[in-house]
């Protein structure tokens, strides 16, 4: 009665309600549709460039790098102790990386693992959570301030945006997370608290809340968009929604959940699938936790 209920539900509000089964249908359907991190990873952030899946840490930052292929990798890089979160490759191969309390963001090599810069933007009630890739620039949000911070990806030195306009930041939450360009320019960020979707002019700074026609997006975290298509990661709900875009809002057109999340928190695409790192909020984390990544078809 109840699933009845709910697809008739789902029918009355134009939402697509789909249970994952693994991707066959491109060129990696024989890849592997999870595989594991090494224990006690404390994954978060996923970065994808050509068949290399790249994962930071947030117990001590540091990146592994996995073979999409086959599900196998090693660590690229030791951490500084403090978190890596979000996280993009460049044209030039290199890792963008968000360090979460460490109030920095820091570039590698992703060829060598060597670590090319480190550019500290704050030293207090900072979380440094997602990048996103621009064509001149890198942007880094802070769930903690009402800021974004540049980093021109010619590695001078960055500025700090501060953000007016709906934006209203609660001290002590976690606010701005995940962070997308927006359609014919302008930045998109998601407030985690809130359940709130904004752009941003990073000229001015002005934020203005997207209408989601109804719809919150509670745990908002990671984000991906493709064209017109947003995909949107709501970790403790385990589960990631696809909107599609307008001038006028956002509209929820399909979500995807699957046995095997565990609090999925960011999210990186390869053909036809989607791979999320499993956080595991809810597990006291350990030297033994075990994580893994899991991929599905988009929803």
């Amino acid at each position: 009665m109840y699933r009845r209920f709910g697809v008739l539900l789902a029918a009355v509000l134009g939402v697509t309600l789909i249970a994952a089964a693994p991707a066959t249908a491109d060129g990696s359907r024989h890849f592997p549709t999870e595989f594991s991190l090494p224990n006690g990873w404390q994954p978060e952030g996923i970065a994808i460039s050509g068949t290399t899946a790249y994962f930071g840490s947030r117990a001590d930052g540091s990146i592994y790098a996995a073979d999409l292929r086959t599900g196998k990798g090693k660590v690229l890089a030791k951490g500084p102790g403090t978190p890596s979160l979000g996280m993009k490759v460049d044209d030039r191969k290199r890792l963008w990386v968000a360090g979460g309390v460490g109030g920095d963001a820091r570039v590698y090599d992703t060829r060598s693992g060597k670590l090319l810069a480190t550019f500290q933007f704050a030293t207090a009630d900072t979380f440094v959570n997602d990048v996103v890739l621009t064509e001149k620039s890198a942007w880094f949000t802070d769930s903690r301030k009402a800021v974004l911070y540049e980093v021109p990806l010619n590695l001078k030195p960055h500025r700090t945006l501060a953000l007016t306009g709906d934006l209203v930041v609660t001290p002590g939450a976690v606010n701005l997370n995940g962070i997308v360009t927006g359609l014919g320019g302008g930045l998109i960020v998601v407030q985690s608290n809130t359940g709130k979707l904004f752009r941003i002019d990073p000229r001015s700074g002005k934020s203005t809340e997207i209408n989601l026609n109804g719809q919150t997006l509670t745990n908002g975290d990671g984000l991906l968009r493709e064209g017109r298509q947003l995909y949107v990661v709501q970790n403790r709900l385990n589960k990631v929604a696809r909107y599609t875009l307008s001038r006028d809002g956002a509209t929820l057109a399909a979500e995807r959940t699957d046995a095997r999340f565990d609090v999925p928190t960011t999210v990186a695409a390869f053909g036809k699938r989607l791979y999320l790192p499993n956080a595991r909020f809810s597990t006291p984390p350990t030297p033994e936790t075990t994580y893994t990544v899991v991929a599905v078809e988009r929803p």
